[in-house]
């Protein structure tokens, strides 16, 4: 298994990198957020790695993080959903965007995913809510109630990252019968305030 690439970027193309290593060229498939940071051609870059094996295909696959392999070893454990749309996920929405979406459970933010139909969505949440909550966001999904869901949404849709929105939605008041709007308004007012 190769589980790391330390090498010279010596070409890249719209959704691949070509890396040399001791003289060997890696054809590395990534994110558009990892191939935007590699750099120019020359630069020397570390990627993590995951080997994809089929009977009549060898494909490898390069992250700048464990955490960024890991969603993807993670997405691709979900029957039906190949490396290639794992990557195109990971390229559509990046890491904390697509984890949040479906920890939330919001098939309509993963369905915007080319690729991704509403079948697929609710299969990724039914398989993954829980492990993606647990892992990824520090706190079980159940925890994340359905009303604060749609303000975190909302709130990562403005840029803002998932701990800086679950910072915000944390000092929301609890048992309020508050509109989606209002909510957002006090969240704001979080960032505001800082």
């Amino acid at each position: 298994m190769i589980a790391s690439l330390r090498g010279k970027v010596e070409s890249l193309g719209s959704d691949w990198a070509i890396i040399n290593v001791g003289g060997i060229g890696f054809q590395v498939y990534m994110p558009t957020s990892t191939l935007s940071t590699l750099g120019t051609i020359g630069e020397e870059v570390k990627l993590h790695t995951h080997l994809y094996l089929r009977e009549d295909n060898a494909t490898l696959y390069g992250f700048t993080s464990a955490e960024e392999l890991g969603l993807f070893q993670t997405l691709i454990s979900v029957s039906g959903l190949g490396p290639k749309l794992a990557l195109a996920m990971l390229s559509a929405m990046g890491m904390e965007k697509l984890t949040m979406a479906i920890a939330t459970g919001s098939a309509d933010l993963l369905t915007e995913i080319p690729g991704i139909g509403k079948k697929m969505a609710h299969r990724l949440i039914l398989e993954l809510k829980e492990k993606i909550g647990a892992g990824w966001l520090g706190v079980p999904a159940a925890e994340l109630a359905q009303e604060n869901a749609d303000v975190l949404a909302a709130l990562t849709s403005l840029g803002y990252s998932v701990s800086e929105a679950n910072r915000a939605v944390a000092t929301l008041p609890p048992d309020t019968e508050l509109s989606l709007e209002e909510k957002v308004k006090l969240a704001l007012q979080y960032f505001g305030g800082k």
